[in-house]
């Protein structure tokens, strides 16, 4: 095994609930109510949507996707779904300093060193919002290829905080079974003031349509049994996955980090002008109020 190579599950496309756009001339992050699956495949237009994207969409409620069917790969929560606070280089995409608010392996002259890790408020590195939690959920759609995943990514605190109480509390609940639960990815929205009451969408993790925690917990248990009988080994899957993660100091490699920095990422110029976009349409709306009460 190559030392410092991180072993990750194989990916066969993105999961997102936004896209990049081009505006002015220049490449900008857009938020979406929906979720687009698409493959590994860019073309001038963006990324290339996956077959799966129209399959599912042909089902949904006007054509806008907000739940997909989904299986976890395994049973340990926190390898289905990896978190930590990360801080990239924005030219090269490189990961600089990785943390989980208790100590952070960083990048430095002398190679990478362990340190404190305060969370990035407290972290004078971490000013100007230039450090983020950055998620990666792990799922499995095509049930012919059992080990392939499709990757959804976020740096949102919602979504990652649902994500991690939903698969720890599924896993706790069905005695360790989470991989053969019948689960699926529900697109939420909620207002916060920080939103200017404008809706921000995140990503939920619930039993499918119809089932009941109950009716799940049965079906898994059968489908452990089954997979016993036939030789699957969960725990060693588990295991070995645990390992390929731990092979590196660093998961994400540099093509990763680009597209997140390009995704989440925004440069000062860039949220300047988000800014004065919600302000003039903060101010549109009053002007709306005051005409309509007149």
């Amino acid at each position: 095994m190559i030392k410092g190579l991180a072993i990750t599950p194989p990916t066969l496309g993105r999961i997102s609930i936004g896209r990049v756009v081009e505006k002015n001339g220049k490449r900008l992050p857009e938020k979406d109510d929906q979720f687009t699956i698409t493959s590994q495949i860019q073309n001038k237009e963006g990324w290339v949507k996956h077959p799966l994207d129209e399959q599912l969409r042909a089902n949904a409620s006007n054509q806008k996707l907000r739940s997909i069917p989904v299986r976890m790969i395994f049973n340990d929560p926190d390898l289905n779904l990896r978190a930590e606070y990360t801080l990239f280089d924005r030219q090269t995409g490189r990961p600089i300093c990785v943390g989980d608010g208790q100590t952070c392996q960083r990048l430095t002259n002398q190679g990478v060193e362990q340190h404190p890790c305060p969370s990035p408020d407290l972290c004078p590195l971490a000013q100007g919002g230039h450090c983020k939690p950055y998620g990666r959920l792990h799922v499995n759609l095509d049930e012919s290829d059992e080990f392939g995943t499709f990757i959804f990514r976020t740096t949102g605190f919602n979504s990652i905080r649902t994500l991690a109480a939903r698969l720890s509390y599924y896993h706790a609940a069905s005695n360790g079974l989470l991989s053969c639960l019948p689960l699926q990815l529900t697109l939420r929205g909620k207002s916060t003031t920080q939103s200017y009451r404008q809706p921000v969408y995140y990503v939920d993790l619930t039993l499918r349509e119809g089932i009941d925690l109950q009716s799940a917990i049965h079906t898994a248990r059968e489908i452990d049994q089954q997979s016993k009988q036939a030789g699957f080994n969960q725990k060693a899957l588990d295991q070995m996955a645990r390992q390929g993660f731990a092979n590196a100091k660093f998961e994400m490699d540099l093509e990763e980090g680009l597209d997140v920095v390009e995704e989440f990422y925004q440069t000062e110029e860039q949220q300047q002008s988000v800014v004065q976009n919600e302000s003039f349409n903060i101010q549109q709306g009053l002007k709306g109020s005051v005409t309509a009460l007149n």
